[in-house]
């Protein structure tokens, strides 16, 4: 029986045989740790690379390497094995003590992420999200998303390096440790047990309680959730942690009203994997795929660079095409008005629907049309 490769450090994950890349791809292996074979195996790169060969297909493709004469009946005994297991109670969920939390979130320190947030946002907003999402930052200014469940409890901690000017991730592969997760580096120092497992939760579990009004909004990476809230603070923003991510963690959201915004090359396969929990009754936002242009898709882009481009950049065609529809009806203004007439429609945004021009009466007008005097 095989299956993936739990997360060990680094060195667990290995060269990916599609895409070339170094420390993404996961082996296939057998209950001893043994890998099948190097091409076996699934890259980390969703968007990107989509190579996932399993061992089904391995075996169709040579089949002269399939296991003794007896492989056939193995499915049998995984069976018996799979009912055995059942029978066993779960693991006690295991977590990061608190103590590293408290330790990690710094409001008044800034990660290269917190340095970009504040290029977009109030200082005071900033600090808020810190305090929500209890953002925690390490000695080399990475930020470290922490997962806190339901209940408050820490499951484990994304540290991630982004750029402080672009808020892009890091993604060079020369860049060493550009994410690592605190429980990794806990168990390397000797710092957690040796049989601590990791159980994920949501990002941004613990505001549930916290905002239980609040329509969730479902987003793949930690970092488009943040950038949102401060958007968007009238929805809980929330994230999976990644295009793959759609399982059991999202049953947390049940009997509240959720709507998703997967990335623009995530919309199908959420589609596909939210259909599978019916009872959570989540609304899949097709926003994404309504407006995105080609070049849109080919960045990858998701809601927070789309509500970004439209909150702090240029102005939407619909503006632009307002302003032009102004300076044609310009020449009916006096010049010295223009200014202040525009910032008038502009602020109170008003509707501009067109200007009428009025010549004035000739100087040599008939007094009779003017209003009788009434006596002193």
């Amino acid at each position: 029986m095989y299956s993936l490769q739990k997360y060990a450090g680094p060195s667990s994950r290995h060269v990916c045989p599609a895409c070339g890349r170094p420390h993404c791809f996961t082996y296939y292996v057998d209950e001893q740790g043994n890998e099948l074979d190097p091409t076996v195996g699934k890259c980390d790169h969703d968007s990107s690379c989509h190579y996932h060969k399993t061992p089904a297909e391995f075996f169709r493709e040579n089949p002269d390497k399939r296991p003794g004469p007896d492989w056939r009946y193995q499915k049998v005994d995984w069976l018996e094995a799979k009912k055995q297991k059942m029978k066993v109670l779960p693991v006690a969920t295991c977590f990061i003590p608190p103590d590293i939390v408290l330790r990690s979130v710094r409001p008044q320190v800034e990660s290269d992420f917190t340095t970009f947030l504040l290029s977009i946002f109030d200082p005071v907003v900033v600090e808020d999200l810190v305090n929500d999402y209890q953002l925690g930052v390490t000695s080399k200014r990475d930020v470290i998303f922490f997962q806190l469940d339901l209940n408050g409890s820490c499951r484990t901690g994304k540290i991630m390096k982004y750029d402080p000017e672009t808020g892009h991730r890091i993604k060079d592969e020369n860049q060493p440790n550009r994410i690592n997760w605190v429980h990794s580096l806990m168990k390397q120092g000797g710092r957690l047990p040796a049989d601590w497992q990791l159980t994920q939760c949501l990002f941004g579990e613990h505001l549930l309680k916290q905002y239980p009004n609040k329509v969730v909004a479902l987003v793949e990476s930690e970092k488009t959730a943040v950038i949102c809230a401060g958007l968007m603070p009238r929805f809980l923003w929330l994230a999976t942690g990644g295009k793959s991510q759609i399982n059991d963690r999202l049953l947390v959201l049940k009997g509240r009203k959720v709507v998703a915004f997967p990335d623009v090359d995530g919309y199908d396969e959420w589609l596909k994997k939210l259909a599978e929990y019916p009872e959570l009754g989540v609304t899949v936002s097709p926003v994404l795929q309504q407006n995105a242009t080609a070049a849109d898709r080919e960045a990858h882009i998701d809601i927070a660079d789309w509500l970004l481009r439209y909150m702090f950049g240029p102005p939407p065609v619909e503006v632009d095409k307002w302003h032009q529809e102004f300076l044609k009806a310009a020449e009916f203004i006096a010049p010295e008005h223009h200014a202040e007439v525009e910032a008038m429609i502009h602020d109170l945004e008003l509707e501009f629907w067109g200007a009428i021009k009025f010549d004035p009466p000739p100087e040599d007008a008939s007094t009779d049309t003017e209003p009788e005097k009434k006596p002193q």
